[in-house]
């Protein structure tokens, strides 16, 4: 099972990100689906392409398999953009297939064109199959941690 194509998603692909998110939401336990939410954070994302893309996978019936998100922020560190990744989510009857690998690598190059030194992602701490996936790719473990707060 091979990935047809990689696209940019389009407003017209909203509905089939939802689900993808929830089945990601369904595996990291800090989110819940909300599919209004998920539908404004989608359309927010794509109204801004210069500082946030969603890169979408079809398979050869253009069924939407698999999604990652970048977004632009400024790192003073690097002194130049760097890029968050998030979303990144794989149907499960397309993990294993390299498609991961090939979504990423699509969000990253994005954010090299755009500038972008550096990109970095969070991981459920409890999920060790994403950790183990990442550490394969290559990503390496930062000692910062994250936090949040709702405004």
């Amino acid at each position: 099972m091979t990935a047809n194509r990689i696209d940019n998603a389009t407003h017209s692909d909203i509905p089939a990100l939802v689900g993808l998110l929830t089945e990601l939401f369904g595996i990291e336990k800090d989110f819940q689906p909300d599919a209004e939410k998920q539908v404004r954070g989608l359309e927010l994302l794509m109204a801004n392409p210069e500082q946030a893309v969603i890169k979408i996978a079809r398979n050869d019936s253009g069924k939407a398999i698999g999604m990652v998100s970048a977004q632009l922020v400024i790192s003073t560190a690097q002194g130049a953009a760097s890029a968050w990744v998030e979303d990144m989510v794989v149907s499960g009857d397309y993990r294993g297939t390299g498609l991961g690998r090939t979504l990423l690598e699509a969000a990253l190059e994005w954010a090299r064109g755009k500038g972008a030194t550096r990109a970095q992602l969070l991981v459920d701490m409890e999920n060790q199959p994403a950790i183990g996936y990442y550490r394969h790719l290559g990503w390496e473990t930062t000692q910062l941690q994250a936090r949040r707060i709702f405004l």
